[in-house]
């Protein structure tokens, strides 16, 4: 500072200049003082936001990965759903009353939706289909019934047969008897 001093020195007095240069220098210190004081501020004021924004930056790779998770999952279920969509189940290949018709007889469960539907048709011809076997139970017991009838009737008519040609046997000499008389 003296340099500069002497090389803009004015024609004032050294002491004066000395005091100006020493209140100069106390106010360039206290300058520099606030300056320190404020990059400390900017410095510690800097690393705090780089600690923000790391946590900020942390929290969002978080959650993109949590989004990527989901989209994973997301993926994975569609291809399961469509899975089961295409899954060839033993109930569609069922015999079963037509739609129309089955809500034609049944016109309360117009209002249903497929799914509540199937198993409310399936049940009603599970039931159609126990009551057809009792019926074809029922007449396999009658045609066994009329089928030892037949039996026994043949056998009875075998036996009459029998006993007619046996009948016949006797009477042919009887009739040669007769037509010799005569």
């Amino acid at each position: 500072m003296i340099q500069w001093l002497e090389q803009n020195g004015t024609s004032t007095s050294p002491a004066d200049s000395y005091l100006d240069l020493a209140k100069g220098q106390s106010g360039l210190n206290v300058c520099l003082a606030k300056l320190r004081g404020q990059h400390r501020r900017a410095t510690f004021d800097s690393r705090a936001t780089k600690q923000e924004t790391a946590e900020a930056k942390q929290e969002v790779n978080r959650l993109l990965l949590q989004l990527q998770n989901l989209y994973y999952e997301q993926r994975h279920l569609m291809g399961e759903i469509g899975a089961c969509e295409g899954y060839d189940h033993a109930y569609m290949r069922l015999p079963l009353l037509p739609l129309d018709e089955y809500l034609a007889i049944f016109p309360d469960r117009v209002g249903l939706s497929e799914q509540e539907l199937m198993p409310l048709r399936i049940e009603h011809e599970r039931h159609e289909r126990k009551q057809m076997e009792q019926h074809r139970l029922e007449l396999v017991k009658i045609k066994e019934d009329l089928l030892k009838e037949n039996a026994r009737k043949k056998e009875e008519l075998r036996k009459m047969d029998e006993k007619l040609e046996a009948m016949i046997d006797t009477l042919v000499p009887l009739e040669e008897a007769l037509t010799k008389d005569v």
